[in-house]
């Protein structure tokens, strides 16, 4: 019997039969003993073996304990549903013998070996994540493997990725849109710039009209600047690499669609535009295009 006395202590008694030299009873002794530290020892493996309990019971897992030969132990979870493995089956198996030569086998022995390292399973029940707790000497338990069913999560990433896929495909098309390149004349292009001009856009900007220039043998690229709010030091040298570029190409960059404050910002920030065409409309930059083209078939 334990008594827990009001300082908390707990003290287990035992009684015994007291009898006298011919062996009659006379009475009894009881015996007691401080167990407080055996009860809350006792208390933490119950709350311990409930935790694990549930944690069987209703998480897709599976907890495999081998001894130290590599023999099944334990072999409990609800994840052995998903697989139609009964618990326990394998109890009194060997590993090695069941497995072979296989990854599996491979990832028990190294667990038994003491390294620690996760292995990731696809079969054709899905996809399942394991890891190795090696236990310490002293133990008939040399290893205990837990295995979780990650097929959901591992659909959801490709779910997830696959959207990833679409939004960049998107954006690359919104990207396409917002500058087509359009051929206003033959061998004249036209690149409406429309929104903010940063470096990555330079850049995808500047390599799609080379390919339009080179491919389509151009002698002219418009580039109309009237969808652009906002232009500081660095879009003003990216427009002045692109015209470099093209004529690199043999071919002349003309620029157009300027508005007021724009022309304020160049000015202030010193940017040179001699030696680069530049007019106010489409219109008037189509026009000396086209009169240039004229002008040099005449002379050959």
């Amino acid at each position: 019997m334990r008594l827990t006395l009001v300082d908390g202590r707990t003290i287990e008694w035992t009684p015994a039969a007291e009898a006298d030299e011919a062996g009659a009873r006379v009475g009894v002794v009881c015996y007691g003993r401080e167990v407080t530290a055996e009860v809350a020892a006792e208390k933490q493996a119950q709350i311990e073996h409930a935790a694990l309990r549930a944690f069987l019971s209703h998480l897709p897992t599976v907890v495999s304990v081998f001894d130290r030969e590599g023999t099944y132990m334990l072999l409990e979870g609800k994840g052995l549903e998903a697989i139609g493995i009964a618990p326990n089956q394998f109890v009194g198996q060997n590993a090695f013998d069941l497995y072979g030569k296989s990854e599996s086998a491979e990832f028990i022995r190294r667990g038994l070996a003491g390294d620690v390292m996760p292995m990731t399973v696809l079969e054709e029940y899905g996809t399942w994540e394991n890891w190795h707790i090696p236990v310490p000497e002293g133990s008939d338990a040399g290893l205990v493997t837990i295995t979780i069913d990650a097929t959901a999560t591992r659909v959801r990433e490709r779910e997830l990725l696959e959207k990833i896929e679409l939004i960049e495909r998107q954006q690359r098309v919104i990207r396409e849109l917002s500058t087509p390149i359009i051929e206003v004349w033959e061998g004249i292009l036209a690149l409406p710039i429309i929104g903010l001009v940063d470096s990555v856009r330079t850049a995808e900007i500047m390599d799609s009209l080379l390919q339009h220039v080179g491919r389509m043998r151009a002698r002219h690229a418009i580039l109309d600047m009237t969808g652009i709010e906002v232009v500081d030091t660095s879009t003003a040298n990216h427009l002045i690499s692109m015209i470099r570029a093209i004529r690199l190409l043999g071919a002349e960059g003309v620029i157009t669609g300027i508005n007021p404050g724009i022309a304020q910002t160049i000015v202030t920030l010193g940017v040179d535009l001699r030696g680069i065409q530049v007019f106010a409309t489409l219109r008037q930059a189509l026009k000396y295009c086209i009169g240039a083209k004229e002008a040099k078939a005449a002379t050959t």
